[in-house]
């Protein structure tokens, strides 16, 4: 017998994404909250393309404690409406069972029937001879491991044990909430569903991480995915399938120039080939560049910034190479041309710190900048 399921984790749906100024167009952040609710649709279409009846969503399916009306009863109106699909909800840090406890109480009173709320740490028949051990987050911060109930979690012999857990394998503090990166050994699971990472993570093949449906940060450079998971008896290793779901790519990336480098070329080079309006993209400048490298590499990013769903340039590692030939685009003489002197030798006094000469470089630059604007 085999058995098929979607794993997916952290749809964050209500997030509103205001760290993130807006675009040109002035409505990047409702696209943005759009997209987290099409993935519920998007998620049911790879559970029918792949013949899995279940969704196990491991952990912040809401960004808050407090979804909106709206945000709640919207997501269960879709979920709903998919009904060949039962999802399993399993409360995540940032919807953890105590603060988030009127939202769970909607749901496991008024919720469709095919919307699971898991509450315990209770193990709950899939199907026959198919088990799913959840552990939900009870508070935001626990300070202990959550899955270290699992193996105290019987199941009948020869049962597919399947957990479903939100946290981190690795701890960078001394909390000790992480989980074992053995845990599916420990707790004898055929396949230990993850969440909390917003990246795709496999951690061992019965251990690993769907990542969100939807990206929502400049971290992992791919589209949103979830995993279609099959697992043919109990004991045996679990097929797992990668599928993309997202809408938008965020992606990071670095642009090293060289003296000598023409640094808008270089620039457009950089930038992917196809689909910008569905990219947010964040460009590091760094090494170095005349001024008027400078001055065209801002004005290639601000030509091209209204294609992309966001573009941001960075270019405050970028070091100034400094020259007279520089000066006399400035002016050749007068109030500007003492001014970008004086900034000149600001910003290559050693005796200066080093946040001080940088605010002389940039100040060179947009005075170099301003010049070649009222020079068209």
């Amino acid at each position: 017998m085999s058995f098929r399921f979607i794993h997916s984790s952290d749809l964050h749906l209500g997030r509103r994404f205001l760290n993130l100024p807006e675009a040109q167009d002035g409505n990047l952040r409702g696209r943005l909250m759009e997209a987290r609710f099409d993935k519920i649709q998007r998620l049911a279409a790879a559970a029918r393309e792949h013949g899995a009846a279940h969704v196990l969503l491991a952990g912040d399916t809401f960004d808050s404690a407090t979804p909106s009306p709206q945000v709640l009863r919207q997501a269960l109106a879709a979920m709903r409406d998919e009904g060949e699909v039962t999802w399993w909800l399993l409360p995540g840090n940032h919807d953890n069972m105590r603060n988030a406890e009127p939202i769970w109480n909607q749901i496991s009173r008024d919720g469709p029937d095919n919307v699971r709320a898991l509450l315990d740490e209770a193990s709950t028949d899939l199907a026959e001879g198919v088990t799913l051990l959840p552990c939900p987050v009870p508070v935001r911060a626990t300070g202990r491991d959550l899955t270290d109930a699992l193996p105290r979690m019987d199941t009948p012999e020869g049962t597919i044990r399947i957990g479903l857990a939100h946290g981190g394998v690795v701890d960078f503090s001394d909390r000790g909430d992480h989980i074992p990166p053995d845990r599916d050994r420990t707790a004898g699971l055929d396949y230990l569903a993850l969440g909390d990472w917003h990246g795709r993570m496999k951690v061992s093949s019965r251990t690993q991480y769907s990542g969100s449906p939807e990206q929502d940060q400049f971290k992992h450079g791919i589209r949103g995915r979830c995993l279609a998971v099959t697992i043919s008896a109990q004991g045996a290793q679990p097929e797992v399938t990668e599928i993309e779901t997202g809408s938008f790519l965020w992606q990071e990336t670095e642009l090293a120039l060289h003296e000598g480098e023409d640094a808008a070329t270089a620039l457009e080079a950089l930038l992917p080939s196809q689909d910008w309006r569905n990219t947010l993209l964040k460009v590091r400048a760094s090494g170095w560049a005349p001024m008027s490298g400078h001055a065209g590499l801002n004005i290639t990013a601000e030509r091209h910034a209204p294609e992309f769903a966001y573009l941001e340039l960075d270019a405050a590692s970028l070091g100034t190479l400094h020259s007279v030939a520089d000066l006399d685009e400035i002016d050749h003489a007068g109030a500007m041309r003492l001014a970008a002197e004086q900034l000149m030798t600001e910003a290559e006094d050693p005796a200066l710190s080093e946040d001080d000469r940088a605010v002389a470089a940039a100040a060179l630059n947009r005075l170099y900048a301003y010049a070649q604007e009222a020079a068209k």
